[in-house]
């Protein structure tokens, strides 16, 4: 009980930097807890390297890259935090030799990603988006629009994380037959629960009539989807990207579905971002968004509220 009260009462001194908007619930959650927090969501990673010695705890999101310049002057800094999945944008390598915790909240975007995967699937197989701009053209494309149901078709998961598992589940419930891959073990129970076929990548790829990636973007896995392994999938396959750009050959994709080797695809994340002037733009059966997976609402709240407890039981020594 003594320990109880003691972790109501206290709190910390220590000064926060948020460099990204995030939901109001994570400002609340540090000021509500004494921290010094410094809402700044257009600084420059010029003025982050004025300031960024000044800071304890350091919060972005996926507009600012903390690099490894910016950490060698991060002298008082404990804890750097992204309120999202990815930490392709943190250099953990520098991080780690300055002793600095690295934190994410993979658990935030898990539902809202997965949802977008399943809105991109029955977008393309209606393609709902091409008829969407032939009738704002004046145009009646009834009888070309015949598109497919995604009941019974084979839906290969890359990465069976939180997203990944999220996303079997929901497929599942449209009775989508379920091919995962990842390079970890992959849980039995889960497996059972969503009727998931295991296979390697080379037999997901031969295997599927639609690839949804969740890995992070490593030296491992960029451009895991290349020309060679576009080349193995079936003609009428469909990919979808919501992970990292640099995983996907855009190029390579590109000329795939321009050549009519692929059936279309759809990107949330593409290898330079904003994406403006994207050739893939060019295609009809390609269907592109700006890096909006995790963007609800209920996201950004959840994934703030976990950055926000995850810092504050740093910091208490609980984790």
């Amino acid at each position: 009980i003594c320990r109880i009260l003691f972790y109501c009462v206290m709190s910390f001194q220590d000064s926060v930097l948020i460099c990204d908007e995030v939901d109001a619930v994570l400002n609340k959650i540090l000021i509500d807890n004494g921290l010094k927090v410094s809402y700044e969501p257009e600084i420059t990673a010029e003025q982050i390297l004025e300031k960024i010695s000044n800071f304890n705890i350091i919060i972005v999101r996926s507009r600012t890259t903390i690099t490894k310049e910016m950490i060698d002057k991060a002298d008082n800094c404990k804890i750097i935090a992204r309120v999202g999945v990815g930490l392709d944008n943190v250099d953990q390598v520098a991080a780690k030799a300055k002793n600095i915790r690295v934190i994410n909240a993979v658990e935030g975007a898990m539902n809202a990603v997965a949802e977008l995967v399943l809105g991109f699937m029955l977008s393309l197989a209606r393609q709902t988006g091409r008829g969407d701009r032939a009738v704002r053209d004046g145009k009646w494309l009834k009888k070309e629009l015949k598109g497919t149901e995604l009941r019974g078709k084979y839906l290969g998961i890359i990465g069976l994380g939180n997203i990944g598992k999220r996303l079997a589940r929901l497929a599942r419930g449209l009775n989508m037959n379920i091919i995962g891959y990842d390079v970890m073990p992959i849980d039995e129970e889960f497996a059972k629960e969503v009727g998931l076929m295991k296979a390697d990548l080379s037999t997901l790829l031969q295997s599927s009539d639609y690839i949804s990636i969740h890995v992070p973007l490593l030296d491992s896995t960029y451009h895991l989807l290349d020309a060679e392994k576009m080349s193995t999938m079936k003609k009428t396959a469909k990919i979808i990207n919501t992970s990292r750009g640099g995983v996907v050959d855009e190029d390579a994709l590109y000329e795939a579905i321009k050549n009519g080797t692929l059936g279309g695809a759809a990107l949330d994340v593409f290898e330079k971002e904003p994406a403006t002037g994207n050739k893939l733009a060019e295609l009809d059966n390609v269907i592109l968004t700006p890096h909006i997976g995790a963007q609800t609402k209920e996201a950004q709240s959840l994934a703030a509220n976990v950055i926000g407890e995850k810092i504050i039981q740093i910091l208490r020594g609980v984790i």
